[in-house]
């Protein structure tokens, strides 16, 4: 109230007010609630829980971590319907999401950004683990020369066995897939022996079987494509066994994306720069579940 006047005033901040309803907009991301849903928990109607879910949708998260204890990493991309590839670099240590990036594809300059800006905020990597994709792969090494890269057994072994077909029709073939399969549980330095040996011998007797097979028939392509996977791969698929910090695979980044992508389909309908937000609010109100530090 003025002393001089005696009129009363009133000053609201509408900061506090966004605040108090951010409660509502973290239900609608992280819990999946719909908009129905939370207008009858909250009293508000429908028209206002859209409005709260588009303001928030409007701005971007802010997060600020202390990147210099960060030592292994997973990184991994995952699609939405073609129109868009979401690449993610978690760290193994608690499963916290430490950059995305919402990127036309998987490709050498988009890996290139985000770990340059990974580097420049201070991270500095014992060990990473991801898939085979090659751009990625030289990304890393042009960023981190020194660093171990961890193949994803599970994705060689899928990728194998995919190539193999269930009923392979040469018995090199055959042999070749019994090989792969299991991979993904070799962790023990017993199992990579057997396996390096297994693959040792394979080769000795149909590598030169392998490469005089017809170019033009697809199957005989596709175990030619095995083979150089496995050549590619195997002096980078059991480095964990030496250091037990190291994941042998990404699971972890994949299970991240499977609930993403089961949650996304509940707001499905979303404009192209509202579903960059969802994304980016996803993965940054998971992280607030977990307290843990890096």
């Amino acid at each position: 109230m003025c002393r001089k006047c005696g009129k009363s005033f009133t000053w609201k901040r509408k900061f506090n007010k966004h605040c108090r309803e951010y409660s509502w907009f973290k239900q609608w991301v992280g819990e999946n609630f719909s908009v129905r849903q939370i207008s009858e928990k909250s009293g508000h109607s429908p028209a206002k829980i859209k409005r709260i879910k588009n303001y928030w949708l409007g701005k971007s998260p802010e997060e600020s971590f202390d990147y210099s204890h960060i030592r292994y990493l997973l990184f991994d991309g995952t699609y939405f319907h073609k129109l868009g590839c979401l690449l993610t670099v978690m760290s193994v240590v608690n499963g916290k999401i430490i950059l995305t990036r919402y990127v036309d594809r998987e490709r050498y300059e988009n890996a290139l950004e985000i770990f340059a800006e990974l580097k420049h905020k201070g991270v500095s990597p014992v060990a990473i683990t991801l898939d085979g994709h090659k751009a990625v792969l030289r990304a890393v090494k042009t960023v981190w020369p020194d660093i171990i890269i961890q193949r994803c057994l599970f994705h060689i072994q899928h990728e194998g066995m995919r190539w193999l077909r269930s009923n392979p029709k040469t018995q090199a073939g055959k042999d070749l897939r019994c090989l792969l399969d299991g991979l993904a549980k070799r962790d023990t330095a017993q199992k990579r022996d057997e396996f390096l040996d297994g693959y040792q011998a394979w080769l000795s007797k149909y590598a030169d079987y392998v490469r005089g097979l017809p170019q033009e028939i697809v199957a005989c392509k596709d175990l030619k494509k095995v083979m150089a996977l496995i050549n590619n791969a195997k002096s980078d698929m059991f480095h964990f066994i030496e250091d037990d910090k190291i994941q042998s695979t990404t699971n972890k980044l994949e299970n991240f994306y499977s609930g993403l992508k089961s949650d996304y389909q509940r707001h499905r309908g979303l404009s192209e720069l509202h579903k960059q937000s969802f994304l980016k609010w996803y993965c940054y109100i998971k992280n607030e579940k977990n307290s843990n530090t890096f």
